[in-house]
């Protein structure tokens, strides 16, 4: 029973699986989150964030307090570097998530997909090709429709700064896909994670203390619900399983996995949070699906990536 459940671990089949599951939650949060941290919701973005990672840091160390020291200096400064992508990619994506509907700023966050290519072109020295480029050309024009076409509860649409925030957030997050990929199969699961929500937590906390009113603690059961919802299931839980399984797979494939965050997320939005979605975002979402899978399973992706000589 043991060799068969180390084997499983071990599988790529159980990564990807268990990122599966990741991305559900991490969809599902979306409205809770945009609840929490609309301008006249309870908290503001930074406090919030401090919060949710502190508090995920914080279970985690308690629950293996020699983790970090076990890294290593070189594994600490990874976990540090991957923490700051994290970070800012969370920055931008909750302060957007404010100007933007949620099941918008999932599927917009999603491009991360058809970012990552181009990251490992530009880090790795990688070529990409005429169909990933044509892909990002797809993932855009779907991007337009998607913002024309999305309404919330409060029939606002996307702004023009919400959807660039969250781009950036996208690109942020396919630097850390692509520093996940290289780095993770190197160093413990549970430590690189500890280190990664230890740094997002300094950066929102840091950020909150020097602006208008400092550092706040949530003020009512329903946005500790939030913080604590998100700590524990979307950021604890969640980030050691996404270091561990893209410790057994690669970027790609990872982020492939990984486009089902948005469609969860407009699923979730309309399910539970009241908004809807027109046939041209239903269009435009088709588009931005159908660009990120363009770039991961396209014909010429064995070309798209070709290492550079010399």
């Amino acid at each position: 029973m043991t060799s068969y459940v180390r084997r499983w671990r071990a599988s790529p089949a159980a990564a990807m699986l268990a990122l599966l599951c990741v991305t559900a939650v991490w969809g599902g949060t979306f409205p809770v989150v945009k609840d929490a941290i609309t301008p006249a919701g309870p908290m503001q973005v930074f406090d919030y964030l401090a919060w949710r990672f502190a508090l995920a840091a914080l279970a985690m160390a308690l629950l293996r307090p020699t983790s970090v020291a076990r890294l290593g200096r070189a594994g600490r400064r990874h976990g540090l570097l991957l923490g700051c992508a994290l970070g800012l990619g969370f920055i931008a994506q909750t302060t957007g998530l404010q100007r933007t509907p949620s099941s918008v700023s999932g599927f917009v966050t999603g491009m991360f997909v058809v970012f990552t290519p181009l990251v490992m072109a530009v880090i790795l020295r990688r070529r990409v090709s005429r169909n990933a480029w044509i892909a990002v050309l797809v993932a855009t024009l779907g991007l337009a429709l998607l913002s024309a076409g999305t309404s919330g509860r409060d029939a606002t649409h996307a702004s023009g700064l919400g959807l660039t925030l969250t781009v950036g957030c996208a690109l942020a997050y396919a630097v850390h896909i692509v520093g996940l990929g290289e780095w993770s199969s190197r160093y413990d699961s549970y430590g690189l994670a500890v280190v990664q929500l230890a740094t997002v937590a300094l950066l929102c906390g840091g950020t909150a203390a020097f602006g208008k009113g400092g550092l706040t603690p949530p003020p009512d059961g329903a946005a500790w619900f939030a913080v604590g919802l998100t700590a524990l299931a979307a950021s604890a839980l969640a980030f050691v399983v996404q270091t561990w399984a893209q410790s057994l797979l690669d970027p790609t494939r990872a982020s492939v996995i990984m486009t089902m965050e948005p469609v969860f997320a407009g699923l979730f939005a309309v399910a539970f949070a009241g908004e809807s979605m027109s046939q041209v975002a239903v269009l435009g979402a088709a588009l931005v699906v159908g660009g990120m899978l363009m770039t991961e399973l396209g014909a010429g992706w064995s070309s798209s990536v070709e290492r550079l000589e010399g």
